[in-house]
């Protein structure tokens, strides 16, 4: 009997994502770091990515690192913290890192392991997540002669991360100025210094235009494999399937109710005051599935003619009315989107399943 909630990965369709991104990158001399972090470093899709032309795979989260099999040099996206170097050392060949106290720690940590430990100095060009602002140059200067003077630390490059909290686009101005504290630090440290890691999917575009400045020569990608998405654009990028999951779980319930609450309304059990809109009667399926699994707006009904209504911890709502006539132990499927994706792998009320 099959188990539900599932989510179901199509290992052929990331497959073609990635050895399609891998080509595009590979003729703008731009290297891949595959990034595992969404699906939780799932085995199975892992070795599609190790299978690929990627030449590092990355998560954010040592405990995935731990379990990641691979022969490519593994890449820690969060910066540790200074507590967390040995372990750093020992599960990742190299971090992003931006604090010159987690720069002497992880050279401590791998002096004692007898290991040299690479890091990527992470700038920030504005987004206002990690980095050392551009614009104080001073303090970039300082981490980078921290870094070269650390012994068991070697720095092999500066990176930069967009989109994901500032929504700020990634253009030829950012990613040119990540460039020029490349060749900046270049000349002050006499490092080599080979990667300039432009950011993530949402770099993507601007790759396909030609427009990535030339000293850009890595990105780090997880959506775009996944998803198939441009995340600057926020589409699914010609060429790549946006459905390589599919989320399916079982309707528990079908009735006829009321589209708007009966009664005195307060706060629901997250605290929120919601607001319906009267659409007359409904007929209303409840799902095995809930906010402890997914996240409900980030699901899009394989079957366009239903509409997801809401979610509590355990159900997901949905308004049937207009759609074939579903019965109670009907499946429903669902393509997730970033947030529902990661939010199922992290679920361990989710079975995963896969199609060869």
């Amino acid at each position: 009997m099959a188990i539900y909630p599932r989510i179901t990965a199509d290992l052929t369709k990331i497959k073609h994502n990635i050895d399609t991104l891998c080509a595009l990158c590979s003729e703008n001399g731009v290297s891949i770091a595959a990034v595992a972090k969404v699906v939780c470093a799932d085995e199975r899709i892992v070795r599609v990515l190790e299978n690929s032309a990627a030449t590092m795979l990355g998560d954010a989260r040592t405990e995935n690192l731990a379990r990641l099999i691979t022969n490519k040099p593994k890449l820690l996206l969060r910066a540790p913290a200074p507590e967390e170097a040995d372990e750093t050392v020992e599960l990742a060949d190299i971090s992003l890192v931006s604090e010159i106290a987690t720069i002497r720690a992880l050279g401590k940590a791998a002096r004692a392991a007898k290991r040299t430990h690479q890091i990527i100095l992470m700038i920030d060009l504005g987004d206002l997540r990690e980095g050392l602002l551009f614009l104080n140059r001073e303090a970039i200067e300082c981490a980078a002669d921290a870094a070269k003077a650390e012994e068991g630390v070697e720095l092999i490059g500066v990176g930069t991360n967009l989109t994901c909290y500032g929504a700020i686009i990634p253009d030829e101005t950012n990613l040119g100025e990540l460039c020029r504290i490349a060749d900046e630090l270049r000349a002050r440290t006499g490092l080599p210094i080979p990667i300039v890691s432009g950011g993530n999917s949402s770099s993507l575009g601007l790759l396909k235009r030609g427009m990535v400045p030339e000293g850009v020569n890595h990105l780090r990608l997880g959506e775009s494999i996944l998803l198939g998405n441009d995340t600057a654009a926020r589409r699914v990028m010609n060429g790549l399937y946006g459905d390589a999951f599919t989320l399916s779980t079982r309707l528990i319930e079908v009735q006829r109710k009321p589209s708007v609450p009966i009664g005195e309304s307060g706060a629901n059990a997250f605290g929120e005051h919601p607001s319906f809109e009267s659409a007359g009667e409904q007929i209303r399926g409840i799902c095995k599935i809930g906010r402890q699994d997914t996240v409900a707006d980030g699901l899009s009904p394989r079957d366009g003619d239903i509409k997801i209504i809401g979610a509590s911890s355990d159900h997901l709502i949905v308004d049937l009315t207009n759609a074939k006539a579903y019965e109670v132990g009907d499946v429903l499927a669902f393509t997730p989107d970033y947030g529902a994706l990661l939010r199922a792998y992290t679920s361990a009320y989710v079975y995963r399943d896969y199609i060869e």
